[in-house]
């Protein structure tokens, strides 16, 4: 009594054909939610990138004081308003900054933060150095690394004196988000 094979066992293709189209289906489940899951992270991110070499902020002089405020010779710290600040800001938005007065109208006017995290620095005149308390970062009084941590010197404002009033440049301020322009 022999039994035909066929008969007793289903149908081998029939089996691979389910299991193909089984297959075919979660690969194109997963093209798909891949693809949609690209897209929301790709766009913004493209424009994030894009953003930036299309508009353009153009910089802003602002006053940081007559001239006569700032004794030759020394340094002191000057406090001004972002000028590109918005509402939720708040009292982030009030940024310090170093000011030497070299001699004249010569001056050299520093970032008050540490160009390793971004701690503020604090200048001792006793020792002629700005110090930052986090991590040990020292800078000289032209702003350049001293020891520690930190991978280059203060970041330099570009500054002028127009009408009496030294002005800085704030079209590019320096943020911890990336490399100093």
């Amino acid at each position: 009594m022999a039994t035909n094979e066929s008969e007793s066992h289903p149908s081998a293709s029939a089996e691979t054909k389910s299991y193909s189209t089984r297959r075919d289906f979660l690969l194109q489940v997963g093209v798909v939610v891949n693809t949609i899951a690209g897209f929301m992270i790709g766009v913004p991110l493209v424009g994030y990138i894009l953003s930036s070499l299309i508009k353009s902020t153009p910089p802003v002089w602002f006053s940081l004081g007559p001239v006569s405020k700032f004794q030759e010779g020394a340094m002191r710290m000057a406090v001004f308003e972002n000028p590109y600040r918005r509402e939720a800001d708040g009292q982030t938005a009030r940024l310090t900054c170093w000011v030497r007065r070299i001699q004249g109208d010569q001056f050299k006017v520093f970032a008050a933060n540490c160009t390793h995290l971004g701690c503020p620095v604090r200048w001792f005149e006793e020792s002629q150095l700005f110090l930052c308390p986090c991590h040990g970062g020292a800078f000289y009084a032209d702003g350049e690394h001293a020891a520690g941590p930190p991978p280059r010197g203060l970041y330099v404002y570009e500054h002028k004196v127009e009408n009496g009033e030294l002005q800085i440049k704030a079209g590019v301020l320096p943020t911890l988000a990336g490399p100093f322009a």
